[in-house]
Formats: structure tokens, sequence, C-alpha cells
């Protein structure tokens, strides 16, 4: 197109005038009609493969452990509940089998959030957002709705022309039905996630009963109410608007990572089989069939290159293998590939092994920190002791002058025994010469160097001990030694101070 002539016109057209003329004469940017397009649902294809089924095994695997694992059993004596996982916040206790967790120890839970964190960029930095695919609740979830919608409503072809259709008595009935199972999931859901919190059948019971706490129902209605939305209705705009994993990957992800790959240089040109049979080497291997895009979640196009909505799933894999397969060329034409392996293929190279890709710096040194982390914290329930004791100091009046001279300090005792039996313990004095101890289980003239209390089974006791020590005792500091009288004879050692007229404020 040539320019147009911005000369100054001749005659009585001002300069304005001209540029008018110019501005109707150059065509004009193409404007859409709509600032914001509604998204369209997704209906994606039924389709059969390795990668497909193994998303079976995954998502009937972790649906079992969510549903049947309140209902495991686990003996732990009679004085601690026999739920095998439990999260039990009144008595402010988490039990995993054999491990129990108190809240001092929050460490542990802290430290398997870290390991969840770095495995999570472990996953991603070797094979892509695999978590997204196959293990994530979201993707869980959407997959069991997808199925219920092909087993009301059909596959794809009849799942579209539905949507299509006018509402009517058969329309009605069908979303009706499907909505319900929808519900009865989602309930489902929501119910299994209290059971973690009580005891599984005595909360089932209580709940059907209407003798449950007001915070079950208010759990599991907002439970239903998210699941029916976001894995009935929202699904793909889950992933792609409101998680933001999908934004941090980037950061995870490198040349060297396996991620599904349409490869282009294979693939170009575009064309149907008939135009690929009259000029064979002006097409590539995508005959343009739209299976990839068809049985993607999430609706886009591979083709495309990597996008934020591809969540890894591979489905377009197995759907262009086929294809691939009835047409009678190599299978690959998506795969899991890394970008520089790709950048090697399509100059004529061999495909990298995927052991080597995985098996690089980045991802060894992930797992040697996650490994390590986990390492650590086998090694700290190994070596922890189940006797605990903390030492609290009164502080107004710091202390008491009796009549004799002496000094008496007040403390507050709090004995943990972390074992499912009661056990009887010992609490001595280490250092301050010429003090005696007693405490208000006992009388004063019983008075010595070391106390014998017994301590309810997977709990903590609190006591009042007093310590008694003469007149020319000077300030200083001591400390209270509390250890278990059995075969165990575990201890703990807490450090405090005698505070005494003339010592510091």
């Amino acid at each position: 197109m040539n320019a147009p002539d911005l000369k100054e016109p001749k005659g009585k057209r001002d300069w304005s005038e001209a540029v008018s003329v110019v501005a109707r004469k150059k065509p004009s940017p193409a404007v859409p009609d709509k600032l914001y397009e509604k998204s369209k649902t997704v209906h994606n294809q039924r389709i059969d493969g390795p990668f497909r089924r193994f998303k079976w095994a995954v998502m009937v695997v972790t649906l079992a452990i969510y549903y049947i694992t309140p209902w495991l059993r686990w003996d732990r004596g009679p004085y601690a509940p026999d739920q095998a996982v439990l999260v039990d916040l009144a008595n402010r206790r988490f039990y995993m089998f054999g491990i129990e967790i108190w809240p001092h120890e929050f460490y542990f839970v802290a430290g398997l959030l870290i390991m969840a964190g770095i495995g999570l960029f472990l996953v991603t930095s070797a094979v892509g957002r695999a978590w997204c695919g196959y293990a994530c609740p979201q993707t869980v979830w959407t997959d069991v709705f997808q199925h219920i919608d092909r087993l009301f409503d059909g596959d794809r072809n009849a799942r579209i022309r539905l949507d299509k259709a006018p509402w009517g008595p058969a329309k009605i009935a069908r979303r009706t039905s499907k909505w319900s199972v929808y519900l009865v999931i989602s309930f489902v859901t929501g119910g299994a996630w209290i059971l973690y919190f009580a005891d599984a059948p005595t909360l089932f019971a209580d709940f059907f009963a209407g003798e449950a706490a007001p915070i079950a129902y208010a759990t599991v209605g907002v439970l239903t109410a998210t699941t029916f939305a976001l894995g009935g209705f929202m699904r793909e705009q889950v992933c792609i608007y409101m998680c933001p994993w999908p934004r941090i990957q980037t950061a995870m992800l490198d040349e060297k990572s396996l991620i599904v790959t349409y490869k282009d240089w294979r693939g170009e040109k575009r064309g149907s089989l008939k135009k690929a049979a009259k000029d064979p080497d002006a097409y590539g291997d995508c005959i343009d069939c739209l299976q990839c895009v068809a049985v993607c979640p999430t609706g886009i196009d591979i083709r495309e290159g990597p996008q934020i909505g591809c969540i890894t799933c591979a489905l377009c894999i197995d759907a262009c293998d086929r294809v691939m397969k009835d047409i009678g060329r190599p299978r690959g034409l998506i795969d899991y590939a890394t970008l520089e392996d790709c950048k090697h293929e399509a100059a004529g190279g061999t495909p990298v092994s995927p052991w080597k890709t995985l098996l690089r710096p980045r991802t060894l040194i992930y797992f040697t920190i996650w490994g390590g982390i986990g390492g650590a914290l086998l090694f700290a329930l190994g070596v922890r002791s189940h006797t605990d004791l903390t030492v609290s100091p009164d502080r107004n009046p710091p202390f008491m002058l009796l009549s004799d001279g002496s000094v008496r300090n007040a403390y507050t005792l709090k004995l943990r025994n972390m074992e499912s039996r009661p056990r009887v313990m010992e609490v001595a004095l280490g250092g301050l010469p010429g003090g005696v101890l007693w405490t208000d289980t006992i009388a004063l003239e019983n008075a010595g160097r070391s106390q014998e209390i017994e301590v309810p089974a997977d709990a903590t006791r609190t006591v009042r001990a007093y310590v008694l020590a003469p007149a020319d005792t000077d300030e200083q500091g001591f400390t209270f030694t509390l250890t278990s009288l059995d075969e165990q004879r575990e201890s703990d050692t807490a450090e405090t101070r005698f505070s005494t007229p003339g010592g510091n404020p």
C-alpha cells in the first residue's frame, strides 16, 4: 500500500480537513465487538491410552485414601484414641498411625509442609505440572464429575448437542439427575473431611442423628458447596484463573524439564490425508484432526505451544498416538519432551534418554534437600523423649521470707507424659545447696530433694512446687529434673532461678 499524500491541500480546504481525508483512506485496525467473551463449556472427549489409564489409577488411589483413611483403626492402648489418622483439636493432638504429635512438636508438621513444597518443586522441575495433571484434588474431582457427565449425557458430541438444545422435560430431567449426583458426591466429600477431626464412627452417627457440633454441619455445608461449584461447573477456570501455581511454575521450569510438547518441525505444515497424499513433501504429520483439543480437559490447543492452561495430563499424547497409529505414522508428534531435546531432535539428532533428563543437578539438589529434611524428621522422631517438663516461677511475689529467715520460692511445673499409659515420675532439684522441694500433693514435713508424682496417660499434669533454701542462700540458678520411673528412664531438665531478698530485681 502506498503512503498517503500528506502535502498541504490546495483551495479552500484547511489542513484539518486533509487529515480527516487521510484518516478515512487509512484502513482502521480491527476492533473487537466485545471486550469480554464468555468462556465456553469444555466438553472433553473420552480417550483410552497409557496416560489415561494412569490417571484412572491415581484417581482410584487418591479417592480411596481420602474416603477410607478416617475409618482405619490403630491400637494405641486403653488411654488413647484408636483412629489411625486423627487431628484431635480438642486435646491438641495429631495422630498418624504410630506417630503422635503434641503442640510443642509442631516443627514436625512444619517439616512435612516444607517437604511437600520442595516435593512440588522437584516434580515440576522434572516433569512439569504432573501434580496438576494427576493428583491435585481439583483435577481428581473434576475427572470424577466429567465421567458423571458421560454417564448421563453421553460423550463429547452428545453433550454439545444437549447444551445447544432448548430446555424441555427431557433436558431438565437429565440435568436434575446429573446435578443430584454432583450434590451427593460433594456431600460425601465434605462429610469425609470432618471425620478426620473426631472419632469417625461416633461422629458419623451423631451427624445423622442431629447431635453433632454446629461446626461439623457448617464445615460439611461449605465443602459441599465448594466441591459442587468448583468440580461441577468451574473446573478448568480454577486451574487457569484461580490457582496461583501455573504462574509460579515458570520459575521451576527450564529447557531441561519434561513437558507435554507438540513437535512443530515434524507436524507442520498441517493438512488432511488427501492433501498430504497429493504433495507429501509440502505437509507434515499433523492432519489437523483436532483430537488433541477434543480430549483436553481444559480445552486448549497444545499445538500453540506451552501455555498456562496445560496441566500436563498427557491425554493429548494418547489421542495423537492413536491417530498416528491409525494413519501409519510414527508416534510422538505430541510427547513428553524437553525444549533442549526438541531442538536436538529437530536438528536430526536422536532423543535423549528420560533418565538423563531427570538425573540432572537441579533435580538432584531438590531431591537431596527433600530427602535431608525427611531424614532429619525421622531422626528427631526416633530420638525424641516422651517425657517433657516446663517450669514457670511466680513473679508476684518472687519470694517469701519466712520467720526463721529461710526463703521460699514457688513454681508452676507442667509434667508431660507422652506415653499411652500412666507413669510415675520423679521431680528432683539440681544445684541450690541446702534446698528442699515439696509440692501441693504432699505436706511440708515430707519435703526433700525429690518428689514422686503420678502423671496420667497421654496427658500433662500441672503441679505447684515450692522450694525452700537457708537464709544465707544467694540468688542463683538451679534446675528441675523430671525422670520417668520405668524401664525407659527418660528424663528432661528445665533451668530456672531462685530469688532472694539480696538478689538483683
